[in-house]
């Protein structure tokens, strides 16, 4: 991984908010509210996992004790808020029993601008490497995207800087280098350029997916795999995987991606059915077909295995009821 990339600082920027004397410091101090936490709503589509356990637990403490010391950062809505920084903050005091959180307030921002603070401060606080998949494909996209290297970044990245207490430069980014292409996108976060255009693809996934990514739960080339299926595909696939209690294979991902765009939910039932027929290992159980009108009845909620018990207990009740009847 390159150095820049794991070296980015673990701390957040507006969470180090200090006495700084410098008038600009001065002059974002002043314009900080108490904002009623019902009132934000989180960024929508934010990419990032919120704290949980010793970690949460840790900041509701600190809360409790010395209040939110720093200011979250919001924009205005036409009815309340959205937070771009500080949904940690925000998450914590309301458990610590706080109405109300510090906020800098921005006015008149763009979808865009928005996201350029939830994007860099989330940078800020924690190292890239810390990051998980779905966050790094998020972090990358930005960077990507047109938002990259445009002037108000810029603005934004001095500002958020100069808030931590660090000398703002002019670099247009991470590196100084203007992002022109992937190369450059996979040279600042330590990828070749093929992980880098794999780590993009992972945003096109629907969450159930990027969460099995985040939990190591599938593999990276499965994952690209399925993130070309149409949402629609991915829904069918997430809900067949539920119910059958199956782990999708590179194999199988691979397979799906070339049938997209002609898959139905029995077609995709029947080519995952032939796969596991095909990768199994001799052992493995044979497949039955039920109608969904009954596998909703008497199944629904249920794995693979959950089905299988009942189907059991259900023929052991059939076959002592047909016993009895025989010897009666």
């Amino acid at each position: 991984m390159k150095a820049n990339a794991g070296k980015r600082k673990i701390f957040d920027a507006v969470d180090l908010l200090t006495e700084d004397t410098s008038a600009q410091v001065a002059e974002i101090k002043n314009g900080i509210e108490q904002i009623k936490i019902d009132d934000i709503q989180a960024f929508h589509d934010h990419p990032f996992h919120l704290y949980e356990g010793e970690r949460l637990q840790d900041m509701v403490q600190s809360i409790k004790e010395h209040g939110v010391l720093n200011p979250v950062i919001v924009r205005k809505l036409d009815k309340g808020y959205e937070m771009l920084s500080g949904h940690n903050r925000a998450n914590a005091a309301k458990l610590a029993g706080l109405t109300e959180v510090p906020a800098i307030v921005k006015l008149d921002l763009s979808d865009e601008e928005a996201y350029v603070y939830v994007i860099e401060t989330n940078l800020m606080q924690r190292s890239f490497n810390d990051l998980m998949p779905s966050e790094k494909a998020a972090v990358m996209a930005a960077h990507y995207d047109k938002v990259c290297c445009q002037g108000k970044r810029n603005d934004i990245i001095r500002e958020l800087k100069i808030l931590n207490g660090e000398e703002p430069d002019d670099t247009c980014c991470h590196n100084g280098n203007k992002l022109k292409s992937l190369d450059v996108i996979a040279y600042e976060y330590g990828f070749s350029s093929r992980n880098a255009a794999r780590y993009l693809r992972l945003n096109y996934l629907i969450q159930p997916f990027k969460n099995l990514m985040d939990e190591n739960k599938i593999a990276l080339l499965a994952a690209v795999d399925i993130s070309y299926l149409t949402e629609d595909e991915q829904k069918m696939l997430w809900d067949i995987m539920v119910r059958q209690g199956l782990k999708i294979k590179p194999a199988y991902a691979e397979k799906l991606r070339k049938e997209s765009g002609n898959l139905t939910e029995e077609k995709m039932a029947e080519i995952l059915e032939a796969l596991q027929i095909k990768h199994s290992d001799g052992n493995a159980g044979v497949s039955l077909k039920l109608p969904k009108t009954i596998c909703n009845k008497y199944f629904e909620g249920m794995n693979s295995k959950q089905m299988a018990s009942v189907v059991e207990q259900a023929l052991v009740l059939i076959l002592a009821h047909s016993l009895r009847v025989c010897l009666f």
